[in-house]
């Protein structure tokens, strides 16, 4: 500014040797002291005009000067200088009409500018303001704009609205004490009046909030509410800006029990708010209402599925996402058991039944219980545990194991045909590629139960250019680690040690330990190296020291141990189903550390599985009977070693020869899932009997592809009809192309309509396509958008539906899919809801 009052002053003096400057409003001291003009001198007029006319008129009567007095100028009258003035010029400046020039606006704003004086004595708002300012705004847009810079927005009233509600959350009020000092606020609310139909005769902010959320959870329930459906549409606008996260939360929680919320939410059928989170107790009254009807089973599976995916576009879904998707677990699982037959005809058909569509039921409960516990709100699926836990208990694990018990009964040895045994394993599988001169790393990994290994399978496949399969192969009995881990070493027969300790003998060596290990491996296949070590080495190997690993052998064995370690204590076992995720992502990472080492051929397996209930067993769940016999060396919850054991009523009894074992031993398996009691043993984790659960163990065999393998579903919008938006909303579909998988991964949009020039004038949703449902159906996604008052200046225009696509983590958007839609509407907004 002061460069401009140096440039009109320089004109002046081309013409003149004396320039007047009065000072009316007193707030151009600064500029006067500022101003540095050649050849000028500066002198200020403060009842001394006597001595002035003297000094530039006789004494200096060739220079020049500028004449500054603070204050208006005086009357023609009491003017001492009147005669020089009517001589030279006079310089106007006062503060409005610089401010006027610096905008570049006309004179016709010069009474927007002295009306808010304060506004403009800050540079910093000015020249935000500036920045704003188009050319083609008229005086309420500049007062408009004025609004947005104190209240540190950006755009129109909508975006002023957005950051007074973040400032009334967060206990401040800079901006409408700025709004008031500036003389602003009665335009405030005029502009509120007009655009929400908020009317107060002492209107006041956090009376229009409160009126905001009760107007806006109203509408969306299809009610009249205290304000327009403007009102609803910048409410949801501000609710989906994660910009506002915490201020709309705050609010939101402050305002709950004032509108009483909760008591509105009793009366209500859950159906019907499960489109609405203006409140987190509305999320708490659907999962109470959910959770309640599964227990009474009035509801069906899909129609839960559908709820449960609609909530997961909830403001809350993050709060609840670990509920909602218990819910989702407990209502697959109870849908796969009502749909499941388990019965079977001979032990290759129960296996074969398990690993096609059981295991998921082990799956789905064990997905249930993880997410129950790490939500840390239990009590609100507290009913809806005790259906799942007494359901899976009895009417899946009991009856099924049941019905195996049946078939194993009759077996006079332990061998399942059709079905690969655990002992063959290093013949069979892992020195097939030393057959081929391939080398190979086995990860095995403690306790991995077939429905975990196939979530980790899922898992592997999902990373770019790995692919992976899986199939079933039956552990070695008892299914217990020293034998399970000896079992899938080289060996020409085993046995099981006479001591008592449980150990396992390979040609009378003791196979416990790393280096009995090494040993057994490294007499497989003459001429080979081996190596054998634990996981935690091998995630903790530098880049090179990996490779020198795949350089120096041909085959190495990593032990992995999570499930067991965790599962298989009194004090941990109620952890089991976090180890299980922990085991899927442990895996995973050593599969992409080993193949960074240059390992192509993975094979990850198992020593045995387990049988899992969260909940404390009763004494119907253990063995009755107790084992007799000549001596019992060894035993636990689930099987016993001895010599001449007697067959006991509840139990199968084999011989060391019927388990492909050494020696002249006898075991004895509880039948089913029975346990047996030991002192300071969990019971709720057990391994070591013939159940299912615990002998299908499975073999992943893992690959690296060269090519990229892994892309992201398309999503396409459907229109019904015209494209014409006649109405103040519009609906339209939102079509997942393709089923979320291993290798197609969910997209997330930013979805709203816009004029050409890039206004929104609709809510706007962030929405994620991550469905999985292999139908169609089940894909869609249907929105309704409701335009915004802006939408008028674009009628009987085209408007566009945009799904934007965040660009990587950035903060910018680009545009994804679009659709063309012709805005033609005969009347105003607030009549078109």
């Amino acid at each position: 500014m002061s460069d401009r009052i140096a440039a009109s002053l320089r004109r002046l003096f081309e013409e003149h040797r004396i320039v007047f400057w009065y000072d009316a409003d007193r707030d151009m001291r600064a500029e006067f002291d500022a101003v540095d003009l050649p050849g000028v001198t500066k002198l200020e007029i403060a009842s001394n005009e006597f001595g002035l006319k003297l000094r530039i008129l006789r004494r200096e009567a060739e220079g020049k000067f500028l004449l500054f007095k603070d204050g208006p100028e005086p009357p023609m009258t009491e003017n001492w200088l009147l005669d020089v003035q009517l001589a030279t010029a006079v310089f106007k400046a006062d503060q409005a009409a610089i401010w006027l020039a610096e905008l570049g606006l006309p004179l016709q704003f010069e009474a927007v500018v002295r009306g808010h004086i304060e506004f403009f004595r800050s540079k910093t708002r000015v020249d935000a303001l500036k920045r704003l300012m188009q050319p083609s705004d008229t005086q309420t847009q500049m007062r408009l704009r004025m609004l947005a810079v104190c209240a540190g927005a950006e755009g129109g009233l909508d975006t002023v609205i957005e950051s007074l509600l973040g400032e009334l959350a967060s206990g401040r009020d800079d901006a409408l004490r700025l709004i008031q000092r500036s003389d602003l606020t009665g335009f405030l609310w005029t502009q509120v009046a007009q655009a929400y139909g908020y009317q107060s005769p002492e209107p006041d902010f956090e009376d229009f909030a409160i009126a905001l959320f009760q107007s806006a959870y109203a509408r969306a329930l299809g009610e009249e509410g205290a304000l327009n459906a403007e009102a609803l549409l910048v409410f949801r606008r501000w609710k989906n800006n994660r910009h506002w996260a915490e201020a709309f939360e705050e609010l939101s929680a402050r305002y709950r029990d004032l509108l009483n919320i909760p008591k509105d939410l009793a009366k209500r059928d859950f159906r019907t708010l499960v489109a609405i989170d203006h409140f987190e107790e509305i999320d708490r009254h659907i999962i109470r209402q959910i959770v309640q009807a599964m227990s009474s089973q009035t509801v069906s599976a899909p129609e839960v599925l559908t709820w449960v995916r609609e909530r997961r576009q909830s403001h809350w879904y993050p709060t609840y996402e670990d509920i909602y998707q218990a819910i989702g677990y407990a209502t697959e699982f109870q849908q796969a058991l009502a749909e499941a037959n388990l019965g079977m005809t001979s032990p290759a058909e129960g296996v074969r039944r398990y690993v096609t569509s059981w295991y998921k039921l082990d799956q789905f409960y064990r997905k249930f219980i993880y997410h129950m516990q790490k939500s840390g709100q239990a009590s609100l699926l507290a009913d809806l545990y005790t259906s799942v836990e007494n359901r899976y208990t009895n009417s899946f694990v009991l009856a099924m194991n049941d019905a195996w018990q049946d078939q194993i009964a009759g077996l006079a040895e332990w061998k399942i045909h059709g079905f690969a045994a655990q002992a063959d394993f290093y013949r069979d599988q892992a020195a097939e590629y030393r057959r081929k001169d391939q080398k190979v790393v086995v990860i095995i990994s403690d306790a991995l139960r077939y429905e975990v290994a196939e979530e980790c399978l899922r898992r592997i496949r999902a990373l770019d250019r790995f692919d992976a399969d899986l199939k079933p192969m039956i552990s070695a009995l008892p299914s217990y680690t020293q034998l399970g881990m000896a079992a899938l070493l080289p060996n020409n027969g085993l046995a099981m040690a006479e001591d008592g300790s449980g150990d396992i003998l390979a040609g009378g060596e003791n196979t416990k330990g790393l280096v009995a290990r090494e040993k057994l491996l490294a007499a497989g296949r003459v001429g080979d190296s081996a190596k054998a070590l634990k996981a935690e080495d091998v995630m903790n190997m530098r880049t090179e020291d990996g490779k020198a690993l795949f350089r120096d052998n041909h085959i190495v064995y990593v032990y992995h141990n999570r499930i067991d370690a965790i599962g298989d204590k009194l004090q941990t076992e109620d952890k089991l189903p976090e180890a299980a995720e922990d085991a899927i992502e442990d895996l995973t990472k050593l599969v992409r550390k080993l193949t960074s080492a240059n390992f192509s051929n993975i094979l990850i397996t198992a020593d045995h599985g387990f049988l899992y209930q969260h909940r404390a067993l009763d004494d119907a769940d253990f063995a009755i009977a107790d084992p007799q016999g000549e001596e019992i060396l060894f035993r636990n919850r689930r099987f016993v070693i001895g010599r001449g054991l007697a067959p006991t009523p509840g139990m199968k009894h084999f011989r060391a020869s019927a388990l492909g074992l050494s020696g002249d031993l006898d075991v004895l398996i509880p039948n089913s899932i029975n346990r047996m009691r030991v002192k300071g043993a969990g019971s709720r984790f057990v391994h070591g009997g013939a159940s299912l659960q615990e002998v299908v163990i499975p073999v992943i065999r893992v690959g690296k592809q060269r090519e990229a393998d892994v892309g992201q579903v398309e999503v396409q919008i459907f229109v019904t009809g015209k494209s014409l938006i006649s109405s103040g909303q519009i609906a339209v579909t939102l079509y997942q192309a393709q089923p979320v998988s291993e290798k197609m991964r969910a997209r997330e949009l930013l979805v709203g309509i816009y004029a050409l020039d890039g206004t929104l004038i609709s809510d706007e949703y962030p929405l994620t396509f991550d469905f999985r449902s292999e139908n169609a159906r089940e894909r869609e996604m249907p929105r309704k958008f409701l335009l915004s008052r802006e939408a008028d200046r674009f009628n009987n225009q085209d408007v566009v539906l945009k799904l934007r696509e965040r660009v990587g983590k950035t903060s910018h958007y680009q545009d994804y899919a679009s659709h063309r839609f012709q805005l033609r509407r005969g009347i105003t907004t607030d009549f078109d809801f």
